[in-house]
């Protein structure tokens, strides 16, 4: 792996300086640097500084460095992230240049400013030093042209994609003579540094996901014209129902930009040389008509969508009419193969389900993705040597659920180019190849190994990564211990067991438990310890709130009384399980998803990790531990005696869980003692993060691992109460919390400060769990809390009443 510890970005626009910002988050001190300004702004003549003063040599970069603290979604995983940018300029700073491993060129898409950038670049480059360029689309060897050999040899590009936080494609496109050895640094690096897909890409026009993806985007685009339909209603059929984002086709544009999405467009014609497929990517006049009016997207506040007031002062979404270039109510296009999909249980159900249907959407549908499948076919092996690098580009880079050969395969190789080739179709060699061999896929699935069709009559194994676990693939081979409706328990090698939740959202609820019973006394008698994660679109949202309402609403108070006592007693018999057990908690753990990992011994975490106890947007505190955990967390390095320094803690906690804090990253947690600093671990990779979990249960396995002795809590009893409640009370009397707020955090202030006791009294955990449980047991009880649930349930947000 490359060993890259210091970089350096030039150009601090809004990608130049997003790659630097997500450069910090790996870990990786970075300059950013930027030209230096002709002339003063307002600001700086009104300090008396002239252009001879650093902080005006350094404005632009200084600019794109503070940008970072205000975009949203925030680039960074924490705002003290940022000090491991160094800003500068290209004239005072360019022989610093010699200090950094890795620099990254993210200046204007002009071909000679690049060259010239690479020019005054090399004389200072060090023998080993990697030279990359981020454009979207200027042929990467013409940028080095007059280079030396050795330089080039270190050269390629690497592609980003906008936010580079949370995207996760990165395309490589090495030249003819980039050192095969520096391509294979980079891609592991990027894998395992930066949390990256990465897809090796040719020096050709948008290489391989905006070649794909922006044609998809222009036929759609035409084919809305021709056929008089709106924005609104084309993104009904092109988003969820493919397959594809919610934003679909017309929200994404507005979202990106039009202004920067006619620059593509221009840079594909320009540089294709089929006549036809220049066609395909003129401009329309509607398009250009919009950005000469201003009519950018959401930057500008209005593009295909915009928000207006309505009536009652509501905002609304209004959508452009084509036709009398005026905004008008939203509306959804209506057809019985959008019903049908919807039903469908599985991906193949639902695309054929729609794309087969004789109605307006299942047209459309059908149109669609019959031009990306031919288009995506014919460009192979042009802009790839695989499908499955087509495939994973626009998985990662534009977010599909499935990539354009694997919807191929879904529908039906056969039966759709039957259908293509009714229409007057022209079927690109690839699939007349694949089908000529006898085959109708282009991937051949097995519990062993997936193979994907090439060129050539082919079909070769799809490599994976060593640090890849694939728990479907596992399940597959066998490897199933014990399963249920809610979750698994699957032999992930070595004599590890994984504990995987499959329930809707992964709610926990009875089978859930049951499985992590009796995984907890498998693990005790036959494995050397436990991973709790999975591979679901979330780790765990919390407890399944549905089942709990029901048994409130027929005030079934004993079975709720026993479903709490044994999610309180699993989640312990976690804690002082004598294996060693790890938590893999990404995206959304809230709730019970936190109440589930904090009794691990580790938690190995996805950077992006949103966790958060969030149970009093619904009216309750924590039920299964929760409170009992944050205590520990919190208090277990106060000395009892220490009466301020012990509320000072027990403050935060309340705090955290009665404002649902939550988590914006993994690294954030850390501020809310989610996860723990020098303890717990953090992966940058999703894909890696169960084979991360594994490696730390094989390590305290390996020390010998003991169970933890449990320990007393010091509580700060009644007076502690009387603070935490007097702090709620002063919100109440302001306005920030309502009646019934006040009454959930009262709730939560008895159980923190543990009840009516003397300050820095030591309880054991077992009555911290009883009065937590009766606390849940009362609110939930409470038909403001009632409500609080339904709502959430039906609307998918909090209720504030």
């Amino acid at each position: 792996m490359a060993r890259i510890k210091k970089a350096a970005v030039i150009g601090a626009g809004v990608m130049g300086a997003a790659i630097a910002g997500h450069l910090a988050n790996a870990g990786i001190r970075t300059m950013l640097l930027d030209i230096v300004p002709r002339e003063l702004n307002d600001k700086e003549q009104a300090k008396g500084l002239t252009l001879e003063d650093k902080a005006v040599r350094n404005r632009f970069a200084q600019t794109g460095k503070e940008r970072l603290l205000k975009e949203k979604p925030a680039p960074l995983f924490h705002k003290s992230i940022v000090e491991r940018i160094e800003v500068g300029n290209l004239e005072d700073d360019l022989d610093r240049l010699g200090e950094v491993d890795w620099v990254i060129e993210a200046v204007i898409e002009n071909l000679k400013i690049k060259q010239d950038l690479f020019s005054r670049i090399e004389s200072i480059w060090k023998p080993g030093m990697i030279v990359s360029s981020n454009t979207s689309g200027i042929s990467i060897h013409d940028m080095v042209e007059g280079r030396s050999a050795e330089f080039r040899s270190h050269f390629l590009g690497t592609h980003f994609f906008n936010p580079p936080r949370y995207m996760k494609l990165l395309e490589l496109i090495p030249t003819k003579d980039t050192d095969s050895a520096i391509v294979d640094e980079m891609k592991a690096f990027a894998e395992e540094r930066l949390g990256k897909g990465v897809v090796l890409a040719k020096d050709t026009p948008n290489f391989i996901a905006n070649r794909i993806g922006v044609y998809g985007l222009a036929v759609t685009f035409q084919k809305m014209l021709d056929e008089n339909l709106a924005p609104d209603e084309v993104d009904t059929v092109t988003g969820k129902a493919m397959g594809r984002p919610k934003s679909a086709t017309f929200r994404t544009l507005d979202l990106v930009g039009l202004d920067t999405f006619i620059h593509v467009y221009n840079n594909v014609r320009e540089n294709v040389t089929d006549e036809e497929e220049k066609k395909i990517f003129e401009v329309p006049a509607l398009l250009q008509e919009m950005v000469d009016n201003g009519w950018y997207g959401a930057k500008s506040g209005q593009g295909f969508f915009k928000k207006v007031k309505g009536e009652k002062g509501k905002k609304e979404i209004h959508v452009l009419d084509p036709a009398t270039k005026e905004y008008r109510p939203s509306r959804k296009l209506k057809a019985p193969s959008l019903e049908m999909s919807k039903r469908a249980k599985t991906m193949k159900e639902q695309l054929r389900a729609l794309v087969y249907a004789d109605d307006a959407a299942g047209r459309l549908a059908w149109y669609l993705t019959k031009k990306v499948l031919l288009y995506s076919a014919a460009r192979i092996p042009e802009i790839a040597d695989d499908i499955e690098s087509v495939d994973k580009a626009m998985r990662w880079g534009f977010n599909w659920d499935l990539g354009p050969f694997q919807v191929w395969d879904e529908i039906g190789v056969e039966k759709s180019v039957a259908r293509m080739k009714e229409e007057g179709e022209t079927i690109p060699p690839l699939v007349e190849e694949l089908l000529a061999s006898g085959a109708t896929s282009f991937y051949e699935k097995s519990p062993e190994s997936v193979k994907a069709f090439h060129l050539g009559g082919q079909f070769k194994e799809v490599e994976t990564h060593e640090r890849e676990i694939n728990l479907a693939r596992l399940k597959e081979q066998g490897k199933t211990v014990k399963s249920n409706r809610g979750a698994s328990l699957v032999d992930i090698g070595d004599d590890v067991l994984c504990l995987e939740f499959h329930s809707p959202k992964n709610a926990i609820a009875a089978d859930i438990i049951q499985m992590i019973t009796y995984g907890v006394k498998e693990t005790e008698k036959n494995w050397r310890g436990l991973v709790i994660g999975n591979q679901g679109d979330t780790f765990c949202v919390g407890a399944n709130l549905m089942m709990m309402l029901m048994e409130a609403q027929d005030q079934n108070w004993p079975e709720l009384d026993l479903m709490i006592r044994q999610f309180q007693n699993t989640m312990g018999s976690l804690r002082y399980l004598d294996k060693p057990v790890v938590a893999a908690p990404f995206k959304m753990a809230l709730g019970g998803g936190v109440e589930v990992s904090l009794p691990a011994d580790r938690l190995q975490a996805s950077a992006e990790t949103y966790m958060g106890l969030v149970e009093p947007g619904v009216g309750l505190i924590p039920g299964g531990g929760g409170n009992k955990e944050m205590l520990l967390r919190w208090t277990q390095d106060v000395d009892p005696k220490d009466e301020i320094g012990l509320q000072n803690r027990v403050n935060k906690v309340f705090e955290t869980i009665a404002m649902a804090k939550v988590s914006t990253s993994a690294v954030e947690a850390k501020d809310y003692r989610f996860l723990r600093d020098g303890i717990d671990g953090i992966s940058m990779n999703d894909d890696h993060l169960l084979y991360d979990a594994k490696q730390q249960v094989l390590a305290l396995s390996a020390t010998g691992y003991r169970a933890p002795d449990k320990k007393k809590i010091a509580v700060v009893g009644e007076t502690g109460f009387n603070t935490l409640k007097l702090g709620a009370y002063n919100l109440l009397q302001s306005g920030y919390i309502s009646e019934h707020d006040f009454k959930i955090a009262t709730k939560l202030a008895f159980v923190l400060s543990g009840g009516n006791l003397p300050q820095g009294t030591l309880v054991d955990e077992q009555y911290l769990l009883d009065i937590e449980r009766e606390a849940f047991l009362s609110l939930v009880a409470e038909p403001k809390t009632q409500q609080r649930m339904q709502y959430m349930l039906t609307k998918n947000k909090p209720l504030r009443n």
